[in-house]
């Protein structure tokens, strides 16, 4: 007996696809900041600063990107992030200076932020079981991180940082192409209502300030914050820190993405199975575990299983992001999610350049270190919630 093929989950591989799309144009950066460092003559600190600009003007699209979903349908503003990464990665490779460079990777966050939130309110409307499916979509970001650094850095090595980049129009231009071909245009939830109303004070604070939702809020900054900063500079302190290669490095960094391309479902899966706060507290176990295995002990076995860790630990949020979900209405969904998306991640993003900045006044060991007591009062907050029964 042969099982169908069913269109919701055409929508989740390409949903899926795209966010691998989006992806790869941001994780192409990483595994040849060193290059760029050297040909622009720049800090790590400086990079820090154009990374971080990237990742806060990717969420800062989130909630006008839930907005314009409201009001056109979420087909459309899909296409124009996976459209937008492919123009924004050619213009990155092709910054002659580094001012154009910091332009460049806002612009590729700006437009590549579009996607994620409409995505996954496409998905609510898809999926009962939106743990399992957030879960399958987060993968398309680790998968990104399986492809794109091993290529970037044999095409850094052999003919520069510029080509390296280039890669997110290679592969953004063909998804857009299946996205546009396969998925069907989706009703707005709110096409008649003006958009200016949607972008009111009032009713912003209210959702921001209800218990359930400020809660994993501040959790989430905290998480983003560590994954912003490991996925800008975990192959530099590779290189420098434990004196790796730059082909090993970036095969760790890719190594690293498959880990969490593979247990994001399994992560989801169990918070829909156990709660919420369970698999995110387990993440956050598991990450600082890796973290310490990286900055204190040396050796291959460390490394692979600071690895395994690592990956599985910051796939967080396959756990933590339905919990908002659990708690908007469907009305709220698009524009509400994408409202916590930015604000968690806006904050968050501050990762990169405060990574990069301690790492330039106290060392490497000092900066990974720092991410690992985060996670850590992530961890104590969720057992102070628990026992205390506090109910946030």
């Amino acid at each position: 007996m042969t099982m169908r093929w069913r269109y919701q989950e055409t929508v989740l591989t390409l949903c899926t696809l795209a966010f691998f799309a989006t992806m790869v144009g941001r994780l192409a950066i990483s595994p040849v900041v060193p290059q760029i460092i050297d040909a622009f003559d720049v800090s790590n600190s400086l990079i820090g600063v154009s990374l971080t600009g990237m990742w806060m003007a990717y969420f800062l699209s989130q909630f006008p990107s839930g907005i314009l979903a409201d009001r056109y349908g979420e087909r459309p503003v899909v296409l124009v992030a996976v459209g937008g990464t492919a123009i924004a990665s050619g213009f990155l490779a092709l910054a002659p200076v580094f001012e154009g460079f910091v332009i460049g990777t806002v612009l590729l966050g700006a437009v590549a932020g579009l996607h994620y939130s409409v995505a996954t309110t496409l998905l609510t409307r898809t999926y009962d079981e939106i743990g399992a499916a957030i879960g399958i979509h987060n993968s398309g970001g680790p998968a990104a991180g399986l492809v794109a650094p091993p290529i970037a850095v044999w095409i850094g090595v052999r003919y520069g940082w510029r080509p390296a980049v280039a890669i997110g129009t290679a592969v953004a231009i063909p998804v857009f192409v299946l996205f546009a071909w396969r998925v069907r245009p989706t009703a707005p939830r709110r096409p008649d209502q003006p958009m200016a109303e949607r972008f009111e004070l009032g009713p912003l604070l209210e959702l921001l300030s209800r218990p359930q939702i400020a809660f994993p809020v501040c959790l989430a900054i905290a998480g983003a914050f560590v994954w912003q900063a490991t996925s800008s500079f975990l192959p530099t302190f590779l290189v420098e820190y434990r004196g790796q290669s730059d082909e090993l490095a970036g095969t760790v960094f890719a190594a690293y993405f498959v880990v969490q391309a593979v247990t994001q479902v399994g992560v989801g899966a169990v918070s829909d199975r156990y709660g919420r706060d369970f698999a995110t507290a387990g993440c956050m176990v598991l990450a600082t575990t890796g973290f310490v295995l990286l900055v204190v002990v040396s050796g291959v076995f460390a490394l692979v299983a600071a690895v395994l860790l690592l990956g599985t630990g910051l796939g967080w949020g396959a756990a933590l992001l339905p919990r908002f979900m659990d708690v908007l209405s469907e009305s709220e969904r698009g524009a509400g999610f994408g409202l916590v998306r930015t604000v968690y991640g806006f904050v968050g993003a501050l990762g990169s350049v405060v990574t990069g900045l301690v790492a330039d006044f106290f060392g490497w060991g000092v900066s990974f270190g720092v991410l690992a007591a985060l996670l850590s009062l992530v961890f104590v907050a969720l057992v102070v919630n628990w026992a205390l029964s506090l109910g946030y």
